[in-house]
């Protein structure tokens, strides 16, 4: 390889970068581990808030069963999870007597326990619509049948907090697109790989440091086509570069699933053990929109749910001492109608659930202004109604963990709320 690269040469190793990252024969062995790199005043005062994303609407009502509702069971003879019985690991999971558990979502029973995880029922976004596009959008937005406000939720709030944040890892979306929610004035980062973000891992070739000096020099601070995102990268590179140090091992014993979500949750871990800034990491989980087969205890959605459990649980125990200044939100685009259809599915619905976990929530507890499943109470065709709007919840870890009161401009025209005592306030 020549020192200097022709531009032959450097198209040539760009084709081939993917084919090199991809050759090694075992992916686990070279996984870097982040280290303890704190440069001062990067760290935020407020809590790291992990944003997960269940796209495809997951159905609550399978996820978080309301036992006590007779509709629920006759609305779904084959797809209702069996109230729960001792030995029976296929039937609900009991909360609170009224409430269960899918029996996929055991791994997080422990953190109940704990009083670490809540749930939020009969929530989701006032806007009536069943399109998965536009429901997510308008979340993302944080401003619900409202697209005119071209940036998302998060990024306002990164943009208003009363602090600065220098590290390029202060927002993170892991996979190979920005969430919208992170779109807006402040930089964040898509970050698929961290091995694949630092050109390489370990034992790095000639040719590998020779296509990112030249990457360096094209986008040098005089060069006519220099663009923010590009700097921003460099940055990140060279800050996680200086935190590398060998492989990466979950401690307590934690065991990630290796699917997509599990090794999203891992590099999430791995950036907070770093100490490098990460305020805002946001994670996608697909595959929710069960019309088709979607199975009761067993089957396609109690795939989904043990994916997420597993990478839940797996985060939480890795985090240790940490998780008390983390707290994770699950949300989706809206829940499944009540009554089962014809194909062993759910459509489309409106109520959902969300999971709160952390060491800065009040867990242990369903929050539900319960509507009930009575037929006169279900909202459009047949659905779970809302009760509590989703950016509540948001609200109240916004202003509680992460510090911020600016929720009029993170939120602009959602004034009307009030907190419901999900989580606790920073002392």
């Amino acid at each position: 390889m020549p020192t200097t690269l022709t531009r032959r040469d450097f198209l040539n190793l760009s084709a081939a970068l993917p084919a090199m990252l991809l050759a090694r024969s075992d992916p686990a062995r070279w996984l870097p581990r982040l280290a303890v790199f704190s440069p001062q005043g990067m760290e935020p005062p407020g809590d790291t808030l992990v944003v997960i994303f269940q796209r495809g609407a997951m159905d609550g009502l399978n996820a978080v069963i309301p036992l006590g509702e007779a509709e629920y069971y006759r609305k779904r003879p084959t797809l209702a999870i069996p109230e729960p019985k001792a030995g029976d690991e296929t039937s609900a999971i009991e909360l609170d007597g009224f409430f269960g558990l899918h029996p996929a979502l055991r791994p997080l029973k422990d953190i109940w326990d704990a009083g670490e995880l809540a749930i939020v029922h009969a929530c989701g976004s006032p806007d009536p619509t069943h399109s998965h596009f536009d429901a997510m959008d308008y979340m993302e937005r944080g401003t619900p049948g409202e697209k005119s406000v071209n940036s998302g939720w998060l990024a306002r709030h990164l943009q208003t907090a009363a602090w600065e944040n220098g590290s390029p890892f202060r927002a993170v979306g892991i996979g190979t697109m920005l969430p919208f929610s992170l779109r807006g004035p402040v930089p964040a980062l898509a970050l698929q790989s961290i091995t694949n973000f630092h050109l390489g891992g370990r034992n790095r070739s000639a040719e590998l440091l020779a296509f990112q000096q030249t990457l360096m020099k094209l986008y040098a601070p005089d060069a006519t086509d220099l663009s923010e995102a590009a700097t921003l990268t460099f940055e990140a590179t060279a800050t996680l570069e200086s935190a590398i140090q060998g492989e990466y091992r979950p401690a307590n014993g934690a065991a990630y699933p290796q699917s997509p979500f599990g090794q999203a949750m891992q590099q999430v871990a791995q950036l907070i053990k770093a100490e490098i800034g990460l305020e805002v990491a946001a994670v996608d989980i697909g595959g929710w929109d069960t019309h088709v087969n979607q199975g009761g205890a067993e089957g396609q959605m109690a795939a989904l749910l043990s994916d997420l459990a597993g990478g839940l649980a797996a985060f939480y125990t890795d985090l240790g001492e940490k998780i008390q200044r983390v707290t994770i939100v699950t949300m989706s685009e809206f829940g499944r109608r009540l009554e089962e259809n014809a194909s062993g599915g759910t459509d489309h619905g409106h109520g959902n659930a969300m999971f709160l976990l952390g060491g800065g929530v009040n867990g242990g507890k369903v929050f539900a202004d319960w509507p009930t499943l009575a037929p006169e109470a279900l909202s459009g065709p047949g659905d779970l109604a809302i009760t509590t709007d989703y950016r509540t919840v948001l609200a109240e870890l916004l202003q509680r963990r992460l510090l911020n009161d600016n929720l009029d401009v993170i939120f602009p025209g959602y004034t009307d709320w009030k907190p419901l005592g999900v989580s606790k306030s920073i002392v």
